[in-house]
């Protein structure tokens, strides 16, 4: 044992409440839209994708850390949703990449704009978590 402190340790409870409470929000924001949290993940990996090109499934399943069956089968069910679409790619028509509708580009844009309010909000919170403590670096930096 590295003789933690009782403040870190506040902090981090405090630290990973707040992330299960903004977890469950984001998932009652998505519902009010008619999406289920892995849909409105997999619409955020699309809008969010860096690049010239619309993202692929592979693509999207390593932002989302699934592997590649699971991404086709969400995908499949947020194309039946009439959220996405998916292009073959005009240089190799082995790559099929995907791509939000209209109907998708306003959900995503609706809830980008929910979640960015609400972590304005939030900010402050985890400001004085990591100022509270001497929170050392772990698997994200």
């Amino acid at each position: 044992m590295h003789g933690l402190s009782d403040a870190e340790f506040q902090a981090l409870l405090a630290f990973r409440t707040a992330l299960r409470r903004f977890n469950r929000w984001s998932e009652e924001q998505a519902k009010s839209v008619g999406l289920t949290h892995a849909q409105h993940q997999l619409l955020l990996a699309v809008k969010g994708h860096v690049g010239p090109q619309p993202p692929t499934i592979g693509d999207v399943a390593e932002a989302l850390l699934l592997r590649h069956h699971s991404t086709v089968e969400l995908v499949n069910r947020a194309q039946v949703g009439g959220y996405i679409d998916r292009q073959r790619d005009a240089a190799d028509a082995r790559i099929v990449r995907i791509q939000l509708t209209p109907k998708g580009e306003a959900s995503i844009e609706q809830l980008t704009e929910l979640h960015i309010a609400e972590l304005q909000q939030l900010a402050p919170l985890l400001q004085h978590v990591v100022d509270g403590a001497e929170l050392r670096h772990g698997p994200l930096g």
